[in-house]
């Protein structure tokens, strides 16, 4: 008889082509698929996830399924896989499932963070999961009125890539957030799904606002009349990550699943 299992999961997406499988990339979904096969009969091993990351996206909580017959104990599969696994991906946590359970369509929400490096000067230890944007002080507060206008239910196809295969581009946000800790400005948005590259989108016109060159009423304008051609600038991948993945039921620990990304404060002279 077949189970299923259901994992937590971070991953540095730098040397990634994103999480989908893709013909002749290295992928996060082909590596886990890999490792798994090694461990199980069931073939073709498919690894279902809540949310597909972008090439170059990052995950502290992404949230993963896959069915499997071998005679693996479940807490045994945190191990086994890590000990297989490159360095850039880990499993924190492995629980069993019921078989209707699904990683995707299960989830109540998903909440994605971006990072933005607001500094003068480079700084070597964050230039891989943050935004250096330098030349203007962010004002957030700006930021923060743009980003609260988004709450609810709304159509956001002026904030979808192309090439998506939903049929439409509603979807609900849920909640957001922005802060800043001395030259690290944080930006949450948590939302019942998201279309295809809508946060890094998003991100670039925010921070237009939050420099000055974007006015609220033609941030508010563009997405709300979905004029997707006025929006071109998208924040770089490495700043976004995905941070944690909501269920109806509380299937994981909270300290391995809920907010697992670092988080920094750099305010200059601080003691």
């Amino acid at each position: 008889m077949t189970k299923r299992i259901a994992l937590v999961i971070q991953y540095d997406g730098s040397g990634f082509s994103g999480w989908q499988n893709q013909k002749d990339s290295i992928t996060v979904q082909g590596t886990l698929e890999e490792k798994i096969a090694e461990l199980d009969q069931i073939r073709p091993v498919k690894v279902i996830a809540a949310g597909r990351t972008d090439s170059g996206v990052h995950a502290s909580g992404q949230v993963a399924h896959f069915d499997c017959s071998g005679p693996i104990p479940i807490h045994k599969w945190t191990s086994a896989l890590n000990g297989r696994l490159p360095a850039s991906i880990k499993v924190l946590e492995a629980v069993d499932v019921k078989r209707d359970w699904h990683a995707c369509y299960s989830a109540k929400y998903r909440r994605y963070r971006y990072s933005i490096f607001n500094g003068s000067y480079p700084n070597l230890f964050l230039q891989n999961i943050s935004w250096h944007k330098y030349r203007f002080r962010l004002d957030i507060n700006l930021m923060k009125a743009a980003l609260n206008d988004l709450l609810g239910l709304h159509d956001f196809v002026a904030f979808q890539k192309a090439g998506s295969n939903r049929s439409n581009s509603f979807t609900t946000v849920q909640d957001v957030a922005i802060y800043r800790h001395g030259d690290i400005v944080t930006v949450e948005i948590q939302a019942s799904g998201f279309l295809y590259g809508m946060v890094r989108l998003l991100i670039g016109q925010l921070v237009a606002v939050g420099e000055k060159r974007l006015s609220i009423n033609q941030f508010r304008h563009r997405w709300r009349n979905g004029l997707r051609s006025e929006v071109k600038e998208a924040a770089p991948p490495h700043g976004l990550c995905l941070i944690r993945v909501g269920y109806e039921e509380q299937i994981f620990s909270k300290e391995k699943s809920f907010d697992t990304f670092p988080s920094f404060s750099l305010s200059k002279f601080d003691s």
